[in-house]
């Protein structure tokens, strides 16, 4: 198992590295293209709506056919819109590179099912925090990495460079998987568990309604953190002036904090709190953060805003993607987390979509607070979300 879960960390860190180099230069790039802010977070959302149509698919088709598939077919895909952005020149381009990458999307939901087959259920926290931090590293490096890459220079900047090392790192991941990683979910575990027709995310959503309310939690949480990270870049760009670089090294204030939480941090607190109470403890912080955010009139509020939501962001998603494996029977795990990870793409299409217009209509700080008052009400949910004990 360690020898796994040490390649499945190394799978995680390469493959989100390339993702979080493009993070601070889409909007950049549909700037330049002379896209108004109302338009640019919805190509930004493109993604999202493409993931949630096809999330739960992708998950369903890992608990079938194993995880090893599923990471290698939408590992190839990431790599051919990562092709189709550095080609891009116009926004229709960009639109149609963001969508494509969304639609395969199956990895982060196959990579986490994975690591809930290689870890018994009293160390599943730890072992998804884990994984998180993986996630964590990939998010927190390559946004720096991508801003570095294009240049500091709205104008100037070079968007080639970061799609051809995303998708060098794509093609590194693939060979992770193809050579190093085994197959956790084998023939002879699906022959034992055999495959049960497909059940829609609704459907599992009220049979199981501990994972109903965690879904919903979710929702809020990532509603509000999609709002912060398609409109963070246009803020910046707006009130400081500042180019991709200096964004990137700025949103890493949110991702260190992040990377710190669940790579440490949540291994020791989870088992003396459990996942409801830390997940609780995140949200609160994460609120904090958001308010912080919106009411900073200079540039240390906005980091310390900044770095109060990477914190609560860091305790509540490992606790949260915990609770929902918690939810499975070991032959539906897949499935079950593509369910919750939809819930995820959900708040991703819809932060987007409403980050630009809140902010061209109602100014710089609405998204933040208005995020924040929305955050609110997953502490109720997260707490109606107590998970039975799995039955893996």
């Amino acid at each position: 198992m360690p020898r796994q879960l040490a390649a499945l960390f190394l799978f995680c860190v390469i493959d989100t590295l390339g993702f979080g180099l493009l993070i601070p230069l889409v909007p950049y790039m549909a700037e330049r293209f002379g896209t108004a802010p109302q338009f640019i977070t919805p190509v930004l959302g493109s993604y999202s709506l493409c993931q949630l149509l096809t999330a739960p698919v992708w998950g369903a088709l890992s608990d079938r056919f194993g995880r090893r598939p599923i990471l290698i077919s939408s590992l190839s895909g990431a790599c051919l819109s990562y092709a189709l952005l550095g080609a891009a020149h116009n926004i229709w381009w960009l639109l149609a590179s963001r969508m494509l990458a969304g639609a395969m999307a199956g990895n982060i939901a196959a990579a986490f099912a994975y690591a809930s087959d290689v870890s018994p259920p009293e160390k599943r926290a730890a072992t998804l925090g884990l994984i998180g931090a993986a996630i964590g590293i990939g998010f927190t490096l390559g946004q720096p990495l991508g801003g570095t890459l294009a240049g500091a220079d709205a104008r100037t900047a070079s968007f080639v460079l970061p799609a051809v090392v995303s998708c060098g790192l794509s093609v590194l991941a693939i060979a992770i998987v193809a050579f190093v990683l085994p197959e956790s979910h084998s023939a002879g575990h699906r022959a034992a568990h055999p495959h049960e027709p497909r059940r829609g995310a609704l459907r599992l959503l009220r049979q199981r309604p501990a994972l109903a309310f965690l879904a919903a939690a979710t929702v809020v949480v990532t509603y509000s953190q999609s709002i912060l990270e398609s409109i963070f870049a246009i803020f910046a760009l707006h009130r400081y002036g500042f180019g991709p670089r200096t964004v990137g090294f700025l949103l890493f204030a949110v991702a260190l904090p992040a990377l710190l939480m669940q790579g440490g941090v949540v291994r020791v607190l989870a088992p003396r709190l459990g996942e409801v109470r830390l997940a609780a403890a995140g949200i609160v912080v994460y609120v904090a953060g958001l308010a912080t955010l919106g009411l900073a009139a200079t540039l240390p509020g906005t980091v310390t805003g900044l770095l109060l939501c990477g914190t609560g962001l860091g305790a509540y998603n490992p606790s949260a993607y915990a609770l929902a494996s918690k939810q499975s029977r070991g032959h539906d795990r897949g499935a079950v987390l593509g369910t919750y990870a939809a819930s995820a793409s959900l708040a991703r299409v819809l932060g987007p979509f409403s980050s630009g217009p809140l902010y061209a209509l109602l100014g710089a700080a609405a998204p933040f607070l208005i995020g924040a008052c929305v955050t609110l009400p997953a502490l109720y949910l997260v707490r109606r979300a107590r998970a039975p004990v799995d039955a893996s």
